[in-house]
């Protein structure tokens, strides 16, 4: 069937269902019925719409390991890879395993900015460009509903800090509005027809973004034509009356929110027009009808696309989005023979995904440890602890094997289910088989720990109530924790742990273990949830002989090969960075194996940027982002040179904090002013004529490549280029535009501040050892156009332009002058 008819016929079966529903069942439909779906209406074939949260997995509708999901990495590691196709694979494989598990739409991407490098959820976002984040947002949207899966592109619009995030009212002109934070939202609209927007909780120009009219009606549906569903982030709606008349579709969680009977009551009062809510309505049954959850309408996919082996595609998103940084004397690839001195506790357990509602549980994941042991011969691997990024307690997770026994008031057991870890985490209906919140009166998470260390091992809790915790039939604590001065739940139920006890233990001796925690209508969630952590701290030996013990296995070994991470507590949803220095004693441990051993590498496991003072001191550096579950056997394939590492910075690195140009996140008076204007991330580095440690499109490779020719009309440019090494390779060429002052371009031109030079467009291409290839990349109208802010409407700038074809922005290779 052709797509424009199908398309008509689900119209008609869309506007049918709609004239046979009465107002209740409308405004029921709006509300969400749990944590993650839409009620079913039988009555016109109606399914119930399934969500879950999706940037680097599908979780499902349950926080468990019970039903596992394949791990991708990071959103940042994916831009890295500065290839849509790529992100259109990655889609794919998500589209899959949302059908596996019976999702008909993802809470993704988020394609908010890089505004500044104190972003706490970073590494959930892809760049501080906007238009690299469109590219790649598109080839992702297009990907997931390859499959026919729904998207649902957030968060709309300039949630671009965690701080007072439910509140904050972030005060944008209008340019950089629609240059910077609107553009990514608006290319993919354009490119890839998404059938789904999030907007955000934040306040735009002081209108909560899910009441903004302007926004939502005029700009995304109006403008650029969006027909698609818009959900609110979860319990981002507040208001009845102004969220329906801001455009808002589906107000989430379910069932208690403003649509439901309070918007059928709206309607009957008056307050409420009842064709807003028939549009509202139409959004959503449209959405159903595209992903065959409404009776009778086709389905827009009814021929999946080929499947996807997840654990292969994660392990080449993940070396194609490292970034080799600096590489000196040809450190890597690792020479056949050597022998390899491996340390840092991030080496043996790997942070592969971000805090928040990103996480996932996959079924496995292959640590650097892991990978290189595999990729190694054998007696050529040693591993040293050298310093371990987490100082405080954190989810039981390695040697421990629990579950949760959930008992009513009268301590009767009503349902028991398995946790992946310490962290419990339900949400709505999400509660073990035969569990109610009515019902639930405690939960006592139960199981064995078997120590890799013998020593005081220390165990805790995090959360609010009541808690009594014991380890080995010893009751270590026995109390409640009342709430403190946070503001966001993320924060509140997931924020610092507090140590309840010591326990001397045995490695490799099992124990017993319990933390039993009694709900108290006092501490209860924002929503129906159960939230807390039992966790834990291995006992902590001396900082100082863990560094001596790598320095010493680093003096003996050819290279040494140092692993440095951050933490859920530096890099998480529900807040944001004070600093951008590595937690622990990482930066210790890197001086002093780097001054035994000359030719260190350093593989950085952060999601976004961190300060690296030592620099200058190691032979080479990874950046490895949060590389997902199949991260370690990607970083052996990259060392020892089987694969190239592909990555290039979709955002600039700087020396250290002090150095970045824009760095406020934090409200005054309720407001985050973006005072910058247009001028954020490289743009802003550029006019403070500041250098960074490394650039905007940095990254090396495994082989050498010189430009040869460049043409350039206002339409497109054609790079010729040739790989110069004796591997085969891939390089990213990056075009830039830098405005030319001259006296013919116009009065225009030099009346408006624009940047030194900005990303145009950028392909991928590969080459043999000693062969060329010439690419054609399109130049996009918008570069050469800005919004003017008189006209309220984009305007071409005339005038000459530098086109520059580059390996990164500071290493221009061929430039042409372009007269537009």
């Amino acid at each position: 069937m052709a797509e424009n008819t199908a398309e008509t016929v689900r119209n008609a079966v869309v506007e049918a269902a709609l004239g046979k529903l009465d107002l209740d069942a409308k405004t029921r439909l709006l509300a969400g019925q749990d944590m993650w779906s839409l009620p079913a209406l039988p009555e016109i074939g109606l399914k119930s719409l399934v969500m879950s949260d999706g940037p680097i997995g599908v979780r499902g509708v349950r926080w468990t390991a019970d039903d596992p999901s394949v791990a991708l990495p990071s959103p940042t590691a994916l831009a890295a890879t500065w290839d849509p196709a790529l992100a259109r694979r990655a889609g794919r494989l998500l589209a899959q395993e949302a059908r596996r598990k019976g999702v008909h739409v993802l809470l993704a991407p988020t394609v908010n900015l890089h505004r500044t490098p104190l972003g706490g959820r970073h590494f959930e976002a892809y760049s501080e460009d906007p238009y690299l984040t469109g590219a790649i947002g598109t080839g992702y949207v297009q990907g997931v509903q390859d499959g026919g899966v729904g998207t649902t592109v957030k968060h709309f619009v300039a949630n671009d800090a965690e701080t007072d995030r439910f509140t904050v009212d972030n005060r944008i002109a209008p340019r950089p509005l629609r240059e910077l934070y609107l553009a990514p939202f608006e290319a993919i609209v354009r490119n890839a027809r998404p059938w789904g927007i999030m907007t955000a909780y934040n306040q735009v120009n002081g209108v909560t973004m899910t009441e903004h009219h302007e926004l939502v009606n005029e700009v995304l549906r109006g403008e650029w034509g969006f027909d698609g569903y818009n959900v609110s982030d979860w319990m981002a709606a507040r208001s009845t009356t102004a969220d329906i008349a801001g455009g808002l579709d589906v107000a989430m969680p379910g069932p208690d929110t403003v649509y439901g009977p309070a918007l059928a009551a709206a309607v009957r009062a008056g307050e409420v027009e009842e064709s807003a809510v028939d549009t509202a309505v139409r959004n959503v049954l449209r959405l159903a009808a595209r992903v065959g959850a409404l009776e009778g309408a086709p389905p827009v996919v009814t021929e999946h696309p080929a499947a996807i082996d997840g654990d292969a595609l994660a392990r080449e998103i993940a070396r194609r989005g490292f970034v080799l940084v600096r590489n000196e004397n040809g450190a890597l690839p690792l020479a056949a023979g050597r022998t390899v001195a491996l340390s840092g506790a991030a080496a043996r357990d790997a942070r592969v995904l971000g805090g928040g509602s990103a996480q996932v549980f996959p079924d496995h994941v292959v640590s650097p440890l892991d990978g290189l042991t595999a990729a190694l011969p054998e007696g050529a691997l040693t591993f040293a602890i050298g310093a371990d990024p987490s100082e405080e307690l954190a989810p039981a997770d390695q040697g421990f094997t629990l579950r949760a026994r959930c008992r009513d008031a009268s301590g009767t057991v009503i349902g028991e289910g398995s946790l992946p870890n310490g962290q419990v985490q339900w949400i709505g209906n999400d509660l073990p088989e035969g569990v109610t919140h009515a019902a639930l009166a405690s939960i006592e998470v139960v199981g064995t720990f078997t120590p890799r260390e013998s020593g005081e091992h220390a165990f805790g809790t995090r959360g609010l109530g009541a808690f009594t915790l014991t380890v080995a039939g010893e009751t270590v604590y026995e109390g409640t924790q009342a709430l403190g001065p946070e503001t966001d739940p993320f924060e509140a139920f997931f924020g610092s742990p507090v140590e309840r006890g010591k326990v001397a233990l045995t490695a490799g001796e099992t124990v017993e273990v319990s933390l039993l925690h009694t709900l108290d209508k006092e501490f209860a969630a924002p929503l129906p949830a159960v939230m807390f952590s039992f966790v834990h701290l291995a006992p902590r030996r001396d900082p100082d002989e863990l560094i001596a013990e790598a320095v010493e296995a680093a003096r003996a070994a050819d290279t040494a090969v140092v692993v440095v991470a951050t933490t859920e507590r530096v890099e998480s949803e529900g807040f944001d960075r004070k600093d951008l220095a590595l937690p622990g004693r990482q930066d210790d441990l890197v001086r002093a194996v780097a001054a035994a051993n000359p030719n260190t590498v350093v593989v950085v496991n952060a999601g976004s940027p961190v300060e690296l003072p030592w620099r200058e001191d190691v032979a080479a550096i990874l950046l490895s982002w949060f590389p997902g579950q199949e991260g370690g056997a990607a970083l052996a394939d990259v060392l020892t040179g089987a694969e190239e590492p592909g990555g290039r910075l979709p955002t600039t690195w700087p020396v250290t904090l002090a150095d970045a140009p824009v760095t406020e996140v934090t409200p005054t008076d309720g407001e985050l002013h973006y005072g910058e204007g247009v001028f954020i991330g490289y743009r802003a580095w550029d006019k403070a004529g500041a250098v960074p440690a490394y650039p905007f499109g940095h990254g090396l490779g495994y082989t050498t490549w010189s430009y040869d020719t460049l043409t350039a009309t206002p339409d497109a440019v054609t790079v010729r280029i040739t790989n110069t090494g004796d591997r085969p390779g891939r390089e990213t060429v990056q075009i830039y535009l830098a405005p030319v002052a001259t006296e013919s371009n116009g009065a225009q031109s030099a009346t408006v501040e624009r940047p030194a030079r900005w990303l145009a467009a950028f392909a991928s291409v590969e080459a043999a050892p000693g062969a060329s290839v010439e690419t054609e990349i399109a130049l996009p109208r918008r570069a050469f156009e800005i919004w003017d802010e008189e006209k309220n409407d984009w305007t071409l700038v005339t005038g000459a332009y530098e086109v520059v074809a580059a390996h990164s922005l500071t290493d221009g290779r061929l430039t042409a002058t372009l007269e537009v």
